[in-house]
């Protein structure tokens, strides 16, 4: 009997030994993996931090109020971003007032109303294949649908439909991922008070998902504030020493939609046209415009980071 127990408890310490060994196995890949992640992310920051760096101190001649409200010019003295810098801000705006709305009621629907079967996983599966699709094959398509077939032409209205169109399956997936991330006892609790799918879904589900769905569309649009390929395949301007027409006017109803089928250029093109010179002051202007670029990106995703903290802090689940 007293073997019997002796060999018991022999077994018993060899499994422990073997459960404290293989414990101590995983803390090291873990902390093996800790260092490796720690590792790549401060050598990303730390080189992304350089060609900013570079960037700056190559475009510090050219920073100045002139360069921002100058047209370009065959001098590179005397160029400057204005009509870059506003093309991309209304071709941003196109953009965003038509990625939000269906990029949001989408994820609201494949999340909360769509039925869980073969088609909606086949949509599901398309929209997140979307997001890796090179950007020159929206650009083709934009060419052949808004600028040929929809008669759109070269214009406002097409560069930000065709970067609506790219940054689309990003704003979904995201969206669907801030929604799904609201606590089921939420929706049950506005349930149980009589509350009706769409009541739960405006009233609850959607405020409290706001912070990731903002973060999504910030991030794509920071994608799309950069993107050069489609913007040049449906025909953007790479000189132009004019500003499209006001969105504002002094008549009522004080709103104009001209400016949406002019013709237009933005801050990555202006970039490439200055880069292929082989004058180096225009090297000097492409690298202030390229600083002014990256700042502008990382802006819009320093508002993502603020944006999703304070509805964060606000919301107490």
């Amino acid at each position: 009997m007293s073997d019997t127990h002796t060999s018991s408890q022999g077994a018993n310490k060899l499994v422990a030994e073997v459960a404290m060994q293989s414990l101590r196995r995983h803390k090291l890949i873990d902390q093996f993996f800790v260092i490796v992640g720690l590792t790549i992310l401060f050598a990303s920051l730390l080189t992304l931090a350089l060609l900013f760096t570079d960037l700056v101190r190559d475009g510090a001649p050219r920073f100045g109020w002139d360069f921002f409200t100058h047209f370009p010019s065959r001098n590179a003295e005397r160029a400057g971003i204005l009509s870059a810098w506003v093309g991309t801000s209304l071709v941003m705006l196109v953009t965003v007032c038509v990625a939000m709305p269906i990029g949001v009621a989408a994820a609201v629907y494949l999340e909360e109303y769509a039925p869980k079967n073969w088609f909606t996983a086949i949509i599901e599966i398309n929209v997140t294949n979307l997001a890796g699709v090179p950007s020159i094959i929206y650009g083709l398509l934009a060419l052949g649908l808004f600028v040929y077939k929809l008669n759109l032409g070269q214009s406002i209205a097409s560069a930000g439909l065709t970067l609506a169109l790219l940054i689309l399956p990003i704003v979904i997936v995201a969206s669907r991922e801030a929604i799904r991330a609201v606590p089921r006892n939420i929706r049950e609790a506005a349930y149980a008070l009589g509350a009706t799918r769409w009541e739960v879904t405006a009233h609850h589900v959607v405020p409290y998902s706001s912070g990731g769905i903002l973060t999504g569309l910030i991030i794509g649009l920071s994608r799309a504030i950069g993107e050069t390929a489609p913007i040049i395949t449906i025909g953007a301007l790479a000189f132009i020493a004019f500003l499209p027409t006001s969105p504002v006017t002094s008549d009522f109803p004080y709103v104009s939609f001209t400016w949406l089928s002019d013709p237009f250029t933005v801050m990555p093109i202006q970039m490439f046209n200055w880069v292929s010179r082989p004058d180096t002051a225009f090297q000097v202007n492409a690298a202030a415009a390229g600083a002014i670029l990256l700042a502008m990106t990382l802006l819009m995703n320093g508002i993502a980071i603020y944006v999703r903290y304070r509805f964060r802090k606000k919301i107490n689940w």
